[in-house]
Protein backbone atom coordinates (compact mmCIF):
# COMPACT_ATOMS: atom_id res chain seq x y z
CA UNK A 1 0.00 0.00 0.00
CA UNK A 2 0.90 3.69 -0.52
CA UNK A 3 2.66 5.09 3.16
CA UNK A 4 0.41 7.81 3.98
CA UNK A 5 1.71 8.03 7.58
CA UNK A 6 1.32 12.00 8.75
CA UNK A 7 4.34 14.03 10.12
CA UNK A 8 3.29 16.91 11.35
CA UNK A 9 6.27 19.16 11.82
CA UNK A 10 7.12 19.21 8.36
CA UNK A 11 3.06 19.18 7.32
CA UNK A 12 2.14 22.28 9.12
CA UNK A 13 5.07 23.75 7.05
CA UNK A 14 3.53 22.56 3.96
CA UNK A 15 0.39 24.28 5.23
CA UNK A 16 1.85 27.45 5.44
CA UNK A 17 3.56 27.97 1.85
CA UNK A 18 0.53 26.25 0.56
CA UNK A 19 -1.21 29.54 2.54
CA UNK A 20 1.57 31.86 1.29
CA UNK A 21 1.28 30.53 -2.12
CA UNK A 22 -2.60 30.45 -2.58
CA UNK A 23 -2.39 26.79 -2.99
CA UNK A 24 -5.94 24.77 -2.99
CA UNK A 25 -5.36 21.44 -3.61
CA UNK A 26 -7.75 18.85 -5.82
CA UNK A 27 -9.76 15.90 -4.77
CA UNK A 28 -8.79 12.43 -6.53
CA UNK A 29 -12.91 13.01 -7.01
CA UNK A 30 -13.07 16.26 -8.39
CA UNK A 31 -10.95 14.79 -11.23
CA UNK A 32 -12.66 12.07 -11.77
CA UNK A 33 -15.90 14.46 -11.92
CA UNK A 34 -15.29 18.23 -12.06
CA UNK A 35 -19.02 19.25 -10.96
CA UNK A 36 -17.92 18.58 -7.57
CA UNK A 37 -15.32 21.51 -7.79
CA UNK A 38 -16.51 24.61 -6.44
CA UNK A 39 -17.77 27.46 -8.80
CA UNK A 40 -15.20 29.64 -6.95
CA UNK A 41 -12.92 28.11 -8.27
CA UNK A 42 -14.12 27.65 -11.93
CA UNK A 43 -14.60 30.91 -12.05
CA UNK A 44 -11.50 32.07 -11.58
CA UNK A 45 -10.34 29.70 -14.39
CA UNK A 46 -11.89 31.79 -16.87
CA UNK A 47 -8.89 34.17 -17.02
CA UNK A 48 -6.25 31.25 -16.70
CA UNK A 49 -4.24 29.77 -19.77
CA UNK A 50 -4.08 25.86 -19.98
CA UNK A 51 -0.53 25.95 -19.50
CA UNK A 52 -0.21 28.66 -17.41
CA UNK A 53 2.01 28.21 -13.80
CA UNK A 54 -0.71 29.29 -11.90
CA UNK A 55 -2.19 27.12 -8.61
CA UNK A 56 -5.59 27.01 -9.91
CA UNK A 57 -4.60 24.77 -12.54
CA UNK A 58 -4.11 22.21 -10.48
CA UNK A 59 -8.13 21.62 -10.88
CA UNK A 60 -7.56 21.08 -15.20
CA UNK A 61 -5.39 17.90 -14.42
CA UNK A 62 -8.69 15.98 -15.72
CA UNK A 63 -9.12 14.70 -18.71
CA UNK A 64 -12.65 16.82 -18.64
CA UNK A 65 -11.19 20.20 -19.65
CA UNK A 66 -12.57 22.35 -22.57
CA UNK A 67 -10.50 21.69 -25.54
CA UNK A 68 -9.57 25.30 -25.70
CA UNK A 69 -5.82 26.86 -24.62
CA UNK A 70 -7.28 29.75 -22.21
CA UNK A 71 -10.35 29.96 -20.08
CA UNK A 72 -11.55 26.89 -20.66
CA UNK A 73 -14.07 25.39 -18.32
CA UNK A 74 -15.57 21.58 -18.70
CA UNK A 75 -17.34 19.10 -20.69
CA UNK A 76 -16.98 15.71 -21.86
CA UNK A 77 -14.15 13.56 -21.93
CA UNK A 78 -11.85 14.52 -24.69
CA UNK A 79 -11.46 11.50 -27.30
CA UNK A 80 -11.31 10.38 -30.76
CA UNK A 81 -12.61 7.60 -32.52
CA UNK A 82 -10.62 6.19 -35.62
CA UNK A 83 -12.26 5.57 -39.05
CA UNK A 84 -11.64 2.30 -40.66
CA UNK A 85 -10.08 4.57 -43.67
CA UNK A 86 -7.36 4.98 -41.28
CA UNK A 87 -7.07 1.79 -38.84
CA UNK A 88 -8.42 -0.62 -42.08
CA UNK A 89 -10.05 -2.54 -39.94
CA UNK A 90 -14.41 -2.60 -38.59
CA UNK A 91 -13.63 -2.62 -34.73
CA UNK A 92 -13.94 0.68 -33.14
CA UNK A 93 -10.86 2.07 -32.02
CA UNK A 94 -11.24 4.99 -29.53
CA UNK A 95 -8.35 6.94 -27.83
CA UNK A 96 -8.66 9.48 -25.03
CA UNK A 97 -6.62 12.67 -25.95
CA UNK A 98 -4.76 13.75 -23.76
CA UNK A 99 -3.71 17.39 -25.68
CA UNK A 100 -6.01 18.95 -23.09
CA UNK A 101 -4.56 18.68 -19.84
CA UNK A 102 -1.39 21.07 -18.98
CA UNK A 103 1.76 20.78 -20.76
CA UNK A 104 -0.33 18.96 -22.99
CA UNK A 105 0.30 15.61 -21.56
CA UNK A 106 -1.88 13.66 -19.01
CA UNK A 107 1.78 12.63 -16.90
CA UNK A 108 0.51 16.15 -15.01
CA UNK A 109 -1.95 13.64 -13.20
CA UNK A 110 0.54 10.76 -12.95
CA UNK A 111 2.86 13.71 -11.43
CA UNK A 112 0.29 14.44 -8.95
CA UNK A 113 -0.70 11.31 -7.74
CA UNK A 114 2.83 10.76 -6.45
CA UNK A 115 3.57 14.37 -5.44
CA UNK A 116 0.31 15.59 -3.18
CA UNK A 117 -0.06 12.53 -1.11
CA UNK A 118 3.59 13.79 -0.14
CA UNK A 119 2.83 16.92 0.83
CA UNK A 120 -0.69 16.56 2.68
CA UNK A 121 1.17 13.86 5.03
CA UNK A 122 3.98 15.84 5.73
CA UNK A 123 6.44 13.25 3.97
CA UNK A 124 7.73 16.16 1.52
CA UNK A 125 8.04 19.72 2.94
CA UNK A 126 8.52 21.83 0.25
CA UNK A 127 10.39 24.46 2.29
CA UNK A 128 13.71 22.66 2.87
CA UNK A 129 13.78 19.51 0.24
CA UNK A 130 14.18 19.16 -3.94
CA UNK A 131 11.47 16.78 -5.89
CA UNK A 132 13.58 14.99 -8.26
CA UNK A 133 11.62 13.72 -11.34
CA UNK A 134 13.20 10.72 -13.47
CA UNK A 135 11.88 9.96 -16.98
CA UNK A 136 11.72 10.15 -20.53
CA UNK A 137 9.99 12.73 -21.51
CA UNK A 138 6.80 13.77 -20.44
CA UNK A 139 6.56 12.48 -16.79
CA UNK A 140 9.56 15.02 -15.43
CA UNK A 141 7.95 17.79 -17.44
CA UNK A 142 3.98 16.98 -15.57
CA UNK A 143 6.40 16.90 -12.52
CA UNK A 144 7.73 20.16 -12.84
CA UNK A 145 4.84 21.91 -13.39
CA UNK A 146 2.85 20.10 -10.47
CA UNK A 147 5.99 21.46 -8.64
CA UNK A 148 6.15 24.49 -9.39
CA UNK A 149 2.18 25.07 -9.26
CA UNK A 150 2.98 23.59 -5.79
CA UNK A 151 5.40 25.91 -4.55
CA UNK A 152 8.06 22.83 -4.41
CA UNK A 153 11.69 23.09 -6.11
CA UNK A 154 12.31 20.42 -9.27
CA UNK A 155 14.90 18.66 -10.81
CA UNK A 156 13.83 16.90 -14.02
CA UNK A 157 15.60 14.17 -15.18
CA UNK A 158 15.61 12.88 -18.84
CA UNK A 159 17.84 11.04 -21.45
CA UNK A 160 19.94 13.98 -23.84
CA UNK A 161 18.09 12.40 -26.88
CA UNK A 162 14.57 13.81 -26.23
CA UNK A 163 12.94 16.39 -28.17
CA UNK A 164 13.82 19.97 -28.37
CA UNK A 165 10.91 21.02 -27.35
CA UNK A 166 10.84 19.58 -24.13
CA UNK A 167 13.66 20.68 -22.84
CA UNK A 168 12.91 24.27 -24.41
CA UNK A 169 10.09 24.23 -22.03
CA UNK A 170 11.71 23.02 -19.17
CA UNK A 171 14.49 25.40 -18.87
CA UNK A 172 11.59 27.91 -17.74
CA UNK A 173 10.01 25.81 -15.50
CA UNK A 174 12.00 23.00 -13.30
CA UNK A 175 14.68 24.61 -10.97
CA UNK A 176 16.83 22.50 -12.79
CA UNK A 177 17.34 20.19 -15.69
CA UNK A 178 19.76 16.78 -16.07
CA UNK A 179 20.51 15.19 -18.90
CA UNK A 180 21.32 11.76 -19.11
CA UNK A 181 23.40 9.63 -22.08
CA UNK A 182 21.12 8.08 -24.58
CA UNK A 183 17.68 8.42 -25.51
CA UNK A 184 14.17 6.44 -24.83
CA UNK A 185 15.96 2.87 -23.76
CA UNK A 186 18.39 4.36 -21.49
CA UNK A 187 16.64 4.08 -18.65
CA UNK A 188 19.36 2.66 -16.47
CA UNK A 189 21.76 5.71 -16.59
CA UNK A 190 18.34 7.77 -15.18
CA UNK A 191 18.13 5.59 -12.48
CA UNK A 192 21.95 5.46 -12.02
CA UNK A 193 21.63 9.27 -11.66
CA UNK A 194 18.94 9.21 -9.28
CA UNK A 195 21.47 7.24 -6.87
CA UNK A 196 24.07 9.36 -7.24
CA UNK A 197 21.41 12.67 -6.59
CA UNK A 198 20.59 10.43 -3.26
CA UNK A 199 24.85 10.31 -2.50
CA UNK A 200 25.31 14.05 -3.18
CA UNK A 201 23.79 15.01 0.49
CA UNK A 202 21.43 17.56 -0.93
CA UNK A 203 18.02 16.85 0.69
CA UNK A 204 15.99 15.11 -2.55
CA UNK A 205 13.49 12.85 -2.95
CA UNK A 206 12.91 11.23 -5.78
CA UNK A 207 9.88 10.33 -7.34
CA UNK A 208 10.78 7.73 -9.68
CA UNK A 209 7.66 7.43 -12.15
CA UNK A 210 8.66 3.41 -12.70
CA UNK A 211 7.87 2.34 -9.11
CA UNK A 212 5.82 5.34 -7.33
CA UNK A 213 2.18 3.65 -7.28
CA UNK A 214 0.87 6.83 -6.89
CA UNK A 215 1.31 6.93 -10.58
CA UNK A 216 -0.67 3.68 -11.10
CA UNK A 217 -3.34 5.02 -9.15
CA UNK A 218 -4.17 7.84 -10.15
CA UNK A 219 -4.45 6.30 -13.74
CA UNK A 220 -6.30 3.47 -12.12
CA UNK A 221 -9.08 5.96 -10.30
CA UNK A 222 -9.08 9.10 -12.81
CA UNK A 223 -8.52 7.30 -16.23
CA UNK A 224 -9.90 4.18 -15.67
CA UNK A 225 -13.21 6.44 -15.05
CA UNK A 226 -12.66 8.62 -18.29
CA UNK A 227 -12.43 5.15 -20.35
CA UNK A 228 -15.80 4.08 -18.74
CA UNK A 229 -17.21 7.25 -19.33
CA UNK A 230 -16.56 7.46 -23.07
CA UNK A 231 -17.84 3.83 -23.32
CA UNK A 232 -21.22 4.90 -21.39
CA UNK A 233 -21.60 7.37 -24.02
CA UNK A 234 -20.42 5.50 -27.45
CA UNK A 235 -22.13 1.80 -26.66
CA UNK A 236 -24.76 0.58 -28.63
CA UNK A 237 -27.22 -1.80 -26.95
CA UNK A 238 -25.38 -4.90 -29.53
CA UNK A 239 -21.47 -3.57 -28.75
CA UNK A 240 -18.95 -4.76 -26.66
CA UNK A 241 -15.79 -3.53 -24.55
CA UNK A 242 -12.50 -5.92 -25.84
CA UNK A 243 -10.01 -4.05 -24.19
CA UNK A 244 -7.17 -1.42 -23.53
CA UNK A 245 -4.48 -1.72 -25.87
CA UNK A 246 -1.27 0.88 -24.39
CA UNK A 247 2.51 0.86 -24.96
CA UNK A 248 3.43 0.67 -21.22
CA UNK A 249 6.61 3.63 -20.86
CA UNK A 250 6.25 3.23 -16.92
CA UNK A 251 3.09 1.40 -16.97
CA UNK A 252 1.65 4.20 -15.18
CA UNK A 253 -1.25 4.47 -17.60
CA UNK A 254 -2.05 0.70 -18.18
CA UNK A 255 -3.14 0.70 -14.51
CA UNK A 256 -6.40 1.97 -15.99
CA UNK A 257 -6.68 -1.50 -17.55
CA UNK A 258 -6.78 -3.23 -14.22
CA UNK A 259 -10.10 -0.54 -13.44
CA UNK A 260 -11.37 -1.70 -17.03
CA UNK A 261 -11.22 -5.65 -16.29
CA UNK A 262 -12.96 -4.88 -12.92
CA UNK A 263 -16.08 -3.62 -14.70
CA UNK A 264 -15.22 -6.03 -17.59
CA UNK A 265 -13.98 -8.92 -16.53
CA UNK A 266 -13.60 -10.68 -20.12
CA UNK A 267 -11.98 -8.23 -21.68
CA UNK A 268 -8.05 -7.82 -22.60
CA UNK A 269 -5.33 -5.72 -20.98
CA UNK A 270 -1.96 -5.68 -23.95
CA UNK A 271 0.90 -4.13 -23.62
CA UNK A 272 2.84 -2.90 -26.59
CA UNK A 273 6.54 -1.47 -27.00
CA UNK A 274 9.14 -1.00 -29.70
CA UNK A 275 10.15 -3.64 -31.95
CA UNK A 276 13.79 -2.42 -31.55
CA UNK A 277 13.48 -3.23 -27.94
CA UNK A 278 11.11 -6.07 -27.29
CA UNK A 279 11.79 -6.41 -23.82
CA UNK A 280 8.39 -7.80 -22.41
CA UNK A 281 8.24 -9.56 -25.89
CA UNK A 282 11.47 -11.34 -26.51
CA UNK A 283 13.83 -10.12 -23.25
CA UNK A 284 15.27 -7.90 -25.37
CA UNK A 285 17.43 -4.83 -25.22
CA UNK A 286 17.87 -2.15 -28.10
CA UNK A 287 17.34 1.59 -29.16
CA UNK A 288 14.04 3.03 -30.91
CA UNK A 289 12.56 6.16 -31.35
CA UNK A 290 9.06 6.03 -29.62
CA UNK A 291 9.41 8.96 -27.34
CA UNK A 292 8.24 8.19 -23.80
CA UNK A 293 8.02 4.84 -23.68
CA UNK A 294 11.16 4.01 -21.76
CA UNK A 295 12.59 0.20 -21.51
CA UNK A 296 14.62 -2.03 -21.01
CA UNK A 297 12.82 -3.51 -17.89
CA UNK A 298 9.78 -4.07 -16.66
CA UNK A 299 8.02 -1.64 -14.37
CA UNK A 300 7.63 -2.16 -10.80
CA UNK A 301 4.39 -0.83 -10.91
CA UNK A 302 3.55 -2.98 -13.87
CA UNK A 303 0.80 -5.62 -12.79
CA UNK A 304 2.14 -8.41 -14.80
CA UNK A 305 -0.74 -11.08 -13.66
CA UNK A 306 -3.06 -9.24 -15.17
CA UNK A 307 -1.73 -8.59 -19.07
CA UNK A 308 -3.14 -10.43 -21.46
CA UNK A 309 -0.82 -9.55 -24.39
CA UNK A 310 2.20 -8.28 -25.27
CA UNK A 311 3.56 -7.08 -28.67
CA UNK A 312 5.51 -4.38 -30.78
CA UNK A 313 5.96 -1.52 -33.04
CA UNK A 314 8.70 -0.87 -35.79
CA UNK A 315 9.45 2.59 -34.76
CA UNK A 316 9.59 2.80 -38.27
CA UNK A 317 6.11 2.47 -38.50
CA UNK A 318 5.44 5.50 -36.32
CA UNK A 319 8.13 7.60 -37.75
CA UNK A 320 6.30 7.46 -41.20
CA UNK A 321 3.04 8.36 -39.74
CA UNK A 322 3.47 11.01 -38.09
CA UNK A 323 4.77 12.85 -41.05
CA UNK A 324 2.05 11.11 -43.02
CA UNK A 325 -0.41 12.94 -40.62
CA UNK A 326 1.28 16.35 -40.46
CA UNK A 327 2.95 16.84 -43.49
CA UNK A 328 0.87 18.43 -46.35
CA UNK A 329 1.33 15.62 -48.84
CA UNK A 330 0.53 13.19 -46.59
CA UNK A 331 -2.85 14.54 -45.31
CA UNK A 332 -3.53 15.28 -49.29
CA UNK A 333 -2.96 11.32 -49.84
CA UNK A 334 -5.44 10.46 -46.78
CA UNK A 335 -8.09 12.71 -48.21
CA UNK A 336 -7.66 11.17 -51.28
CA UNK A 337 -8.18 7.44 -49.81
CA UNK A 338 -11.59 8.58 -48.15
CA UNK A 339 -10.56 10.62 -44.67
CA UNK A 340 -13.05 13.04 -43.73
CA UNK A 341 -10.81 16.64 -44.23
CA UNK A 342 -12.17 17.67 -40.53
CA UNK A 343 -10.63 14.29 -39.21
CA UNK A 344 -7.55 15.01 -41.17
CA UNK A 345 -7.27 18.33 -39.21
CA UNK A 346 -7.09 16.63 -35.61
CA UNK A 347 -4.59 13.79 -36.37
CA UNK A 348 -1.40 16.32 -34.86
CA UNK A 349 -3.92 15.75 -31.71
CA UNK A 350 -1.58 12.71 -31.81
CA UNK A 351 2.03 12.78 -30.58
CA UNK A 352 4.85 9.30 -31.85
CA UNK A 353 3.37 7.01 -28.87
CA UNK A 354 0.09 8.00 -29.44
CA UNK A 355 0.45 6.44 -33.17
CA UNK A 356 2.26 3.96 -31.98
CA UNK A 357 -0.91 3.09 -29.48
CA UNK A 358 -3.24 2.94 -32.20
CA UNK A 359 -1.54 1.26 -34.30
CA UNK A 360 -1.22 -1.50 -31.17
CA UNK A 361 -5.00 -0.82 -31.11
CA UNK A 362 -5.02 -2.53 -34.91
CA UNK A 363 -2.95 -5.43 -34.31
CA UNK A 364 -4.88 -6.43 -31.42
CA UNK A 365 -8.25 -5.90 -33.19
CA UNK A 366 -6.97 -7.98 -36.82
CA UNK A 367 -5.40 -10.28 -34.22
CA UNK A 368 -8.51 -11.33 -32.40
CA UNK A 369 -10.60 -10.43 -35.93
CA UNK A 370 -12.84 -8.03 -34.34
CA UNK A 371 -16.01 -6.54 -36.17
CA UNK A 372 -17.80 -2.99 -36.20
CA UNK A 373 -19.96 -4.32 -32.88
CA UNK A 374 -16.18 -4.20 -31.34
CA UNK A 375 -14.88 -1.13 -29.13
CA UNK A 376 -11.28 -0.97 -28.65
CA UNK A 377 -9.71 1.44 -26.31
CA UNK A 378 -6.07 3.69 -26.02
CA UNK A 379 -4.77 6.60 -25.27
CA UNK A 380 -3.49 9.55 -26.76
CA UNK A 381 -0.70 10.66 -24.08
CA UNK A 382 0.42 14.01 -25.85
CA UNK A 383 -0.08 15.76 -29.12
CA UNK A 384 2.37 16.75 -31.94
CA UNK A 385 3.49 20.01 -30.42
CA UNK A 386 6.55 18.76 -28.32
CA UNK A 387 7.48 17.16 -31.73
CA UNK A 388 7.57 19.60 -34.53
CA UNK A 389 11.14 19.66 -34.38
CA UNK A 390 11.19 15.78 -35.55
CA UNK A 391 9.92 16.88 -38.30
CA UNK A 392 12.15 18.85 -39.37
CA UNK A 393 14.86 16.61 -38.59
CA UNK A 394 12.66 13.85 -40.88
CA UNK A 395 12.88 15.99 -43.70
CA UNK A 396 16.62 16.43 -43.31
CA UNK A 397 17.34 13.15 -43.08
CA UNK A 398 15.26 11.85 -45.52
CA UNK A 399 13.77 14.61 -47.64
CA UNK A 400 10.66 16.10 -48.67
CA UNK A 401 7.77 14.09 -47.98
CA UNK A 402 5.81 13.11 -51.68
CA UNK A 403 2.90 11.66 -53.01
CA UNK A 404 5.02 8.06 -53.35
CA UNK A 405 6.06 8.70 -49.61
CA UNK A 406 2.42 8.93 -48.58
CA UNK A 407 1.41 6.01 -50.69
CA UNK A 408 3.95 3.57 -49.06
CA UNK A 409 3.18 4.77 -45.43
CA UNK A 410 -0.19 4.49 -45.61
CA UNK A 411 -0.47 1.17 -47.45
CA UNK A 412 2.61 -0.53 -45.53
CA UNK A 413 1.99 0.77 -42.39
CA UNK A 414 -1.89 1.17 -41.94
CA UNK A 415 -3.56 -0.53 -44.29
CA UNK A 416 -0.78 -3.63 -43.83
CA UNK A 417 -0.70 -3.66 -40.68
CA UNK A 418 -0.17 -7.49 -39.28
CA UNK A 419 -0.33 -9.71 -36.29
CA UNK A 420 3.29 -10.35 -36.51
CA UNK A 421 5.20 -9.69 -33.09
CA UNK A 422 1.99 -10.21 -30.69
CA UNK A 423 1.93 -13.15 -28.12
CA UNK A 424 -0.84 -14.18 -26.18
CA UNK A 425 0.48 -14.65 -22.39
CA UNK A 426 -0.44 -17.71 -20.18
CA UNK A 427 0.11 -18.22 -16.65
CA UNK A 428 3.44 -18.69 -17.32
CA UNK A 429 4.03 -16.60 -19.41
CA UNK A 430 3.09 -13.76 -17.35
CA UNK A 431 5.30 -14.76 -14.72
CA UNK A 432 8.27 -15.15 -17.08
CA UNK A 433 7.82 -11.22 -17.69
CA UNK A 434 7.23 -10.76 -14.19
CA UNK A 435 10.54 -12.11 -13.39
CA UNK A 436 12.20 -9.55 -15.49
CA UNK A 437 12.11 -7.54 -12.57
CA UNK A 438 13.83 -9.20 -10.24
CA UNK A 439 17.54 -8.06 -12.24
CA UNK A 440 16.05 -4.13 -11.97
CA UNK A 441 14.25 -3.55 -8.93
CA UNK A 442 16.01 -6.47 -6.18
CA UNK A 443 19.09 -6.52 -7.74
CA UNK A 444 19.97 -2.92 -8.35
CA UNK A 445 17.37 -0.72 -6.99
CA UNK A 446 16.85 -1.99 -3.46
CA UNK A 447 13.32 -3.39 -3.68
CA UNK A 448 12.82 -7.03 -1.58
CA UNK A 449 12.74 -10.29 -2.69
CA UNK A 450 9.26 -10.70 -0.44
CA UNK A 451 7.74 -7.78 -2.09
CA UNK A 452 8.28 -8.88 -5.85
CA UNK A 453 6.77 -12.36 -4.49
CA UNK A 454 4.01 -10.54 -3.04
CA UNK A 455 3.10 -8.64 -6.58
CA UNK A 456 2.68 -12.44 -7.95
CA UNK A 457 1.40 -14.08 -5.22
CA UNK A 458 -0.51 -12.37 -2.81
CA UNK A 459 -4.12 -11.56 -4.22
CA UNK A 460 -4.54 -8.57 -1.74
CA UNK A 461 -1.25 -7.13 -3.25
CA UNK A 462 -2.42 -4.57 -5.83
CA UNK A 463 -6.71 -4.60 -5.09
CA UNK A 464 -5.23 -3.21 -1.54
CA UNK A 465 -3.87 -0.24 -3.45
CA UNK A 466 -6.59 0.76 -5.45
CA UNK A 467 -9.34 2.14 -2.57
CA UNK A 468 -6.66 4.17 -1.07
CA UNK A 469 -8.08 7.70 -3.27
CA UNK A 470 -10.84 7.94 -1.09
CA UNK A 471 -7.78 7.79 1.76
CA UNK A 472 -6.01 10.55 -0.08
CA UNK A 473 -9.42 13.07 -0.62
CA UNK A 474 -9.77 13.12 2.81
CA UNK A 475 -6.08 13.87 4.06
CA UNK A 476 -6.06 16.74 1.18
CA UNK A 477 -9.62 18.28 2.60
CA UNK A 478 -8.16 18.23 5.78
CA UNK A 479 -4.92 20.20 4.47
CA UNK A 480 -7.19 22.52 2.49
CA UNK A 481 -9.06 23.00 5.81
CA UNK A 482 -5.75 24.12 7.44
CA UNK A 483 -4.73 26.12 4.70
CA UNK A 484 -7.85 27.98 5.16
CA UNK A 485 -8.66 29.92 1.48
CA UNK A 486 -11.04 28.06 0.33
CA UNK A 487 -13.34 28.77 2.97
CA UNK A 488 -12.27 32.43 2.12
CA UNK A 489 -12.96 32.61 -1.84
Amino acid sequence: MIDLTVYEDSLERAVYRARERNIIIPTFKQMQNPSLIPDSIKARLGDVGLWDLNPLNLFRISWHNEPVSHGGAYGGVNFLEYPSEITGVDARIITLLGKWFPTGAHKVGAAFGCLAPRLVTGQFDPTSQKAAWPSTGNYCRGGAYDSNLLACESIAILPEGMSKERFDWLASVAGEVIKTPGSESNVKEIFDKCWELRASGEDIVIFNQFDEFGNYLWHYAVTGQALMEVLEQVMGPDDHYRGVVLTTGSAGTIGCGDYMKQQFPTSKIAASEALQCPTLLNNGFGAHRIEGIGDKHVPWIHNVKNTDMVMAIDDAATMGLIRLFNEPIGQEYLVSQGVSPDFVEKLPLLGISSVANMLSSVKFAKYYELGPEDIVLTIATDSMEMYQSRILELREEEGPFTELDATSVYHRFLMGTTIDHMQELGYYDRKRVHNLKYYTWVEQQGKTYEEIQAQWYDPDYWTSIQPQTDQMDELIEAFNDRVGLLKNM
